[in-house]
């Protein structure tokens, strides 16, 4: 158990989601029970979106339900989002050992993130987590869709695909292993352009195209990793659902979009 000088505190509860744990769980059990059943296999691989959840906790939802089956196999997510706050240089790891929401605690796989510091693009940094959203909102839908698990959380500033991609195939594992890529798509077009903006953004990810622009979306990068990977790996790409801020909390003049897409083996290959 981490002590509590190695935890890093909550930094947006209150402004991108409640503060209070009664309120926070609530609001995500409500997000999770307006999902469409699903009887597809557990993916090994999710894109969620990263804002405020007013305006993206239901699309983030529609990705996180589809967990509920592996609620105890699922052990580490490897969650990778853009440095939003701060200048990265390749990924970064926190040098805290756990991450805090409303609803606790969530431990850093130490040994995985000891194997990520043997690659030169990967390094520590407090700095860059401690504001950071991308991340931390991804949370407390973890800790409410899986039961015991860690997180080996990357930041992801100046590096390119490969270098993202090597690091999601060296935690890659088997099915104790999510892969999780938190990104928002176009940011403040009117409603229509955003609309076609994201549709072909969303059509390039169906086609595992690692040619994602950061005007397309602020996590390409990790984005265009996980694509490769999804390549070598033999995994199929699903769109779940596609939005943006005008069609959820927000006026329609400047709007943010959302997706989720699911990532799973298919029928050819194994589990992945």
């Amino acid at each position: 158990m981490a002590e509590l000088s190695d935890i890093r505190p909550s930094a947006v509860a209150g402004m991108f989601y409640p503060a209070e744990a009664k309120t926070l769980a609530r609001e995500i059990h409500g997000y999770l029970s307006a999902t469409e059943p699903s009887t597809a296999s557990i993916p090994k691989a999710l894109i969620v979106p990263h804002a405020g959840y007013a305006y993206s906790g239901p699309i983030a939802a529609c990705a996180y339900a589809l967990l509920a089956p592996a609620r105890e196999s699922i052990r580490r997510v490897v969650l990778l989002g853009p440095a939003h706050r701060v200048p990265v240089r390749g990924l970064a790891l926190p040098v805290a050992g756990a991450f805090a929401t409303p609803l606790g605690t969530v431990e850093i796989d130490a040994e995985a993130a000891t194997a990520a510091l043997k690659l030169p693009q990967v390094s520590k940094s407090d700095l860059a987590h401690g504001f950071e959203h991308s991340l931390e909102v991804q949370l407390p839908f973890l800790q409410t869709v899986l039961a015991d698990f860690r997180i080996v959380p990357f930041a992801v500033g100046a590096a390119n695909a490969e270098q993202a991609a090597e690091v999601i195939d060296l935690l890659w594992g088997g099915p104790e292993t999510l892969i999780l890529v938190s990104s928002d798509l176009s940011h403040y077009h009117g409603y229509a352009a955003a609309r076609g903006m994201d549709s072909g953004t969303a059509q390039e990810i169906l086609s595992l195209s690692p040619r994602i622009e950061h005007e397309q979306a602020c996590g390409a990068t990790p984005i265009n990793g996980l694509l490769l990977c999804a390549r070598r790996h033999g995994l199929k790409a699903e769109l779940l659902d596609l939005r943006n801020s005008g069609d959820t909390a927000g006026d329609r003049s400047r709007v943010v979009g959302y997706a989720s897409f699911a990532f799973r083996a298919e029928a050819s290959h194994g589990r992945g």
